[in-house]
């Protein structure tokens, strides 16, 4: 099983852009990845804003909470996906990092989320159309 770390998103407060594409990752990989998802620092709760938006696609993510990043959770991952965390993700040698340089949602009404939200899933797709295509029939 390909683990990813949401990617190991090191997006900082773990509250929102790294929220929304564990969700989508979930959501669009099913059991074909492993998700996980954490942040350099973690916030008190999830973006009130992001929840909104994926719950305007029908994906609930209102019973998550920020995680912190783990040393180990980079270590037992194939993919980390950054998002605006910079130096602050331990770097392993054999592991593929992306970053993905997206707006950040804090403080941001859903309107403005909305966009970001739909980068995130576009991102998603092309992940895991490399890395875990749907078997062939």
């Amino acid at each position: 099983m390909l683990r990813l770390d949401p990617p190991v998103e090191c997006e900082i407060h773990n509250a929102g852009r790294s929220q929304m594409a564990a969700a989508w990752l979930t959501r669009l990989a099913g059991d074909r990845v492993e998700v996980r998802s954490a942040g350099s620092t973690h916030g008190k709760e999830v973006n009130p804003a992001a929840v909104a938006a994926m719950k305007e696609v029908g994906i609930d993510i209102s019973a998550e909470v920020p995680k912190v990043l783990t040393i180990d959770a980079v270590r037992e991952s194939d993919v980390c996906i950054t998002m605006g965390c910079g130096d602050t993700c331990p770097v392993f040698p054999g592991k593929r990092y992306l970053d993905w340089d997206l707006e950040d949602p804090a403080g941001q009404g859903v309107e403005a989320v909305r966009p970001i939200r739909d980068e995130i899933k576009t991102l998603v797709e092309g992940l895991i159309a490399e890395i875990a295509p749907e078997p062939a029939a």
